[in-house]
């Protein structure tokens, strides 16, 4: 833990990184208690006040029927959460279980999994997320399960890389001589050494998430009016430049702070919990 705070303290950068995701964090958490407007996340419309650029009423201005800008992003905020904590939930341990699977039995039991896994990593992440969701209604369920299908895949290649190197270390070869079993070698020896890795990964991967989900909503494929979403937020501004240019750059640089921000995050905790690298 000493370490940890030496490496955050000392680095601008990380301080930097905590500052941004607490405001992201904070603002999704208590959206309902800080938003000025809080009722423009719904259905509302608000004609007197459409189409206004910033001022000391709407901070960011508002949008086309009179919504609150800052109020909207702080719940799309939210919904951004959301998506990436369940996208990650589901499909770090479907990744993480096949790589351990793959990476210790080998054999057929490898092949017939990586496999699968390279048909999946072949195809460019956006592409299979776009074909899912074009199969699917567009909500924010079936947003989650089109990313969680396009992200699993990256888990299994690290951990089966990670597994194939651990498996022929000393710890693991005593635990085979003395007899334990496959499962626990790969779940209570292998695993504990590639949570590092897999942690980090995670950290920088929420980022991304939040962008590839911002990338759907962009082209109508995500989360649906009147639900204020980041990209849907982007993708209805762009019609209005370059007269209302608020519309889009607000929006837009939201979903920059969401992702520089777990990337400066990530960068840290890879120094600190593999100082080796």
């Amino acid at each position: 833990m000493k370490r940890a705070a030496t490496i955050l303290l000392g680095n601008p950068l990380s301080c930097l990184g905590l500052i941004l995701v607490g405001f992201v964090v904070l603002t999704a958490l208590l959206a309902d208690f800080i938003a000025p407007y809080p009722e423009h996340a719904g259905a509302v419309v608000d004609f007197l006040n459409a189409n206004k650029p910033p001022s000391s009423d709407y901070w960011l201005g508002t949008d086309v029927v009179g919504r609150d800008q800052l109020s909207r992003i702080f719940f799309a905020y939210r919904i951004s959460l959301i998506l990436g904590v369940v996208v990650l939930t589901i499909s770090v341990p479907i990744g993480v279980t096949v790589g351990l699977l793959a990476g210790y039995l080998s054999g057929w039991t490898e092949y017939l999994l990586m496999r699968i896994t390279d048909v999946f990593l072949s195809i460019p992440p956006l592409v299979l997320a776009l074909a899912i969701m074009g199969l699917l209604e567009p909500t924010l369920i079936n947003g989650m399960i089109a990313v969680t299908a396009m992200w699993w895949p990256w888990y299994a290649r690290l951990v089966y890389n990670i597994t194939r190197a651990e498996k022929v270390e000393g710890y693991v070869l005593a635990a085979e001589v003395i007899g334990a079993g496959k499962v626990h070698i790969m779940f209570r020896e292998i695993l504990p050494n590639s949570l590092p890795a897999i942690i980090t990964k995670m950290t920088l991967d929420f980022g991304f998430v939040i962008l590839i989900a911002s990338s759907l909503s962009f082209l109508g494929l995500g989360v649906q009016a009147p639900t204020p979403d980041l990209g849907s937020m982007v993708s209805d501004g762009t019609r209005y430049l370059p007269d209302s240019w608020w519309l889009t750059v607000f929006p837009g640089l939201a979903i920059l702070i969401a992702v520089f921000g777990f990337n400066l995050i990530g960068d840290v905790l890879r120094e600190v919990l593999e100082p080796d690298l």
